[in-house]
């Protein structure tokens, strides 16, 4: 790694951190300046600019959710959601990259001590983008596997140390042994420029290229055992790293696009009283009622998402402190409910863009952005209402899950 690369690393300390997990989120909120100031330049860079990574590397951001053995905060889900909602007030792709950052710190965090030990050991700032989607270009050798393969689309790719992708194991009948996450050193993989979209530009989701890349036994880990919630780290009493797999994979989604509902919201509502409606007799938009119960029905979906989604992180956390696993059926409605919070914020945004007007779409307002952004955000596989309600749906009528593992 060469100094520049280390100097963006920042301190690499491996004391616990003074600062609390509410300092945090109180860090994320300062920098929410910063972040719409290089909103369009993110956009015009397909990247979150360096300004906003070395900002958010100096607030501590990226160590969020990196165990304190390592320097780390060793975050709640909680946490996670309020750092990344605040940032997303300020930039949606930025808030993106970070929160999918570190959700993969998370995931590290569940490896064996020697793999996190190869990760976080001399560098607690070690930042890791990943993919679930396996590669089944892989074979066996001694001591691990050779893998090779495209994953699209990693999210913080750009600023990774570290690139955690998803790899299957096959027999030499081509029957499936096993599905593992991997982690690889970035300086063994090459990124593909493929992040040409309508929204998320600055979240710079480009494509992993690995070609027989050696990935050592303790730098795998069991995808499936991980579901059921079974880890292969050895340090059981770190209460962060027993929560729920996928409902925490799954809710660190919705982060980014909280803040973005608040962020549109106050938009509107700062603007509304200098805003005529258009071909009305209302100079003021305040004065509208109808615009009044716009605002109010917005305001509702983001209140209900916010709520949803922290009552949902509020029973991760306390299975997680409590040593005790969530039931399946708590795991399928969480996944639900992920897919619900999206809509609820998707729908809160047409409300606003329609009660605001029009100049919602000019390229000098935050709320194209913000709309676009979030849209393309909610298409997350992982967030697809119609794909998490079938599994909640059959979860709740005891019928067989033949959709996904991923629950």
């Amino acid at each position: 790694m060469n100094a520049h690369a280390r100097a963006a690393l920042g301190p690499t300390s491996r004391e616990a951190p003074a600062a609390t997990l509410e300092d945090l989120v109180k860090h994320a909120e300062a920098l929410q300046p910063l972040l719409l100031k290089n909103a369009p330049e993110s956009e015009k860079q397909r990247r979150a600019v360096e300004e906003n990574i070395q900002a958010i590397t100096a607030a501590g951001l990226f160590r969020l959710m990196v165990p304190k053995r390592y320097g780390g905060f060793e975050g709640t889900l909680k946490s996670h959601l309020e750092v990344s909602a605040a940032l997303g007030e300020g930039c949606g792709g930025t808030a993106w990259v970070v929160a999918l950052t570190n959700v993969c710190a998370w995931f590290a965090g569940l490896f064996s001590q020697q793999c996190q030990d190869d990760v976080f050991g001399a560098y607690p700032d070690a930042r890791i983008a990943g993919v679930f989607a396996p590669s089944f270009d892989t074979r066996r050798v001694q001591g691990g596997l050779k893998v090779s393969g495209k994953w699209y689309t990693s999210s913080g790719i750009l600023h990774a140390h570290w690139a955690l992708v998803g790899v299957a194991e096959q027999d030499k009948h081509g029957a499936l042994v096993a599905q593992y996450l991997a982690l690889i050193p970035i300086g063994e993989v090459s990124v593909e420029d493929t992040w040409f979209t309508a929204g998320m530009r600055a979240s710079g989701s480009n494509c992993i290229v690995a070609k027989d890349v050696f990935i050592p036994d303790h730098r795998l880990m069991n995808i499936v055992d991980a579901v059921q919630g079974t880890y292969p780290t050895e340090l059981k009493n770190e209460a962060a790293y027993r929560a729920a797999f996928m409902p925490v994979a799954a809710l660190i989604l919705v982060g980014p696009q909280l803040g973005m509902g608040r962020a549109a919201l106050k938009y509107v509502i700062d603007k509304a009283p200098h805003r005529a409606v258009a071909y009305t007799s209302f100079e003021h938009q305040t004065d509208s009622t109808a615009f009044q119960l716009q605002i109010a029905e917005a305001a509702l979906r983001i209140d209900t998402a916010h709520l949803t989604a922290f009552r949902a992180a509020a029973e991760v956390d306390e299975a997680a402190l409590h040593a005790t696993q969530l039931g399946y059926l708590t795991r399928a409605r969480i996944r639900a409910e992920t897919g619900l919070i999206v809509s609820l914020i998707n729908d809160a945004l047409n409300i606003l863009i329609s009660a605001h007007g029009a100049g919602s779409f000019a390229e000098s307002s935050p709320m194209q952005r913000i709309w676009r952004d979030s849209n393309t955000a909610a298409r997350h596989a992982i967030a697809l209402p119609a794909v998490a309600n079938e599994i909640y749906g059959k979860a709740l009528l005891g019928v067989e899950n033949t959709v996904s593992v991923l629950v």
